[in-house]
């Protein structure tokens, strides 16, 4: 049995959620952890949390909308992490990919939701891209473990988060022909690795191009197990055992 470590499972990407968590289920998906990114996808996440058993939740600030979020978002937050479906803070994080013009007003909004996280001793699950420096130096004032989500940095990066505390969230990335992850993975040790979709993004192959879902990871751990030799039953043994380690679930 595996878990979906990270996705995103909400009425504007799919009209069949019952469906979806079925087909999941079907093929040893024993649970999903679905990831907000505001407020509105914050309350979707803590509803599915409430209505489906297999289902708990992160909710988070994404930097992308760092510009649109207010206190009131941030005081959601808080108010909600006694659910105990909760299990992490998240989608938060650094994004310098479009634009670094407002990185001191992304660098504050990840700080204050590492703070309430320290506060709370709830894991965080990070989203950091172009922005690994900044990341780090932001995560070390705090007293806070969690995920690197959708990792694809290099051996030395990864072991930085490691030695952190950190382990490291892989999706449908290191399938991609032309994805540097593979080798980077072959030489990290599976108790630091979990698996995750990102759906409706980042589908794994043979499936670019199509919607993903969280019966695909399926696909990604067969590929990692084949990567580092192992088979599916040890994989789904450690990799529980880290989701364990990380969260209260």
């Amino acid at each position: 049995m595996f878990t979906d470590t990270h996705c995103h499972i909400f009425k504007e990407y799919y009209e069949n959620i019952n469906e979806i968590l079925e087909t999941a289920k079907n093929v040893g998906i024993n649970r999903i952890i679905n990831n907000g990114c505001d407020t509105k996808s914050n309350y979707e996440v803590i509803n599915l949390c409430n209505k489906y058993e297999n289902v708990y939740g992160a909710i988070g600030i994404h930097p992308e909308n760092v510009e649109s979020y207010s206190n009131d978002d941030l005081k959601y937050i808080e108010e909600n992490l006694n659910n105990q479906k909760i299990i992490a803070i998240g989608e938060i994080g650094l994004d310098y990919h479009y634009t670094k013009d407002n990185k001191e007003k992304q660098i504050e909004l990840f700080e204050r939701q590492l703070k309430i996280a320290e506060t709370y001793n709830i894991p965080v699950i990070v989203h950091s891209r172009e922005a690994t420096e900044d990341t780090i130096n932001c995560i070390k004032k705090y007293k806070v473990k969690g995920v690197i989500h959708s990792f694809s940095g290099s051996i030395e990066t990864a072991k930085i988060y490691i030695k952190m505390g950190f382990i490291l969230g892989i999706n449908g990335v290191i399938t991609f022909k032309n994805s540097k992850l593979k080798e980077v993975i072959k030489e990290i040790d599976l108790k630091d690795i979990i698996f995750e979709t990102d759906s409706p993004f980042l589908t794994p192959e043979p499936f670019r191009g199509k919607k993903n879902e969280p019966a695909r990871i399926i696909n990604i751990a067969e590929f990692i197990c084949n990567l580092k030799e192992i088979s599916k039953s040890q994989a789904s043994i450690i990799t529980n055992e880290n989701i364990s380690r990380i969260f209260d679930i």
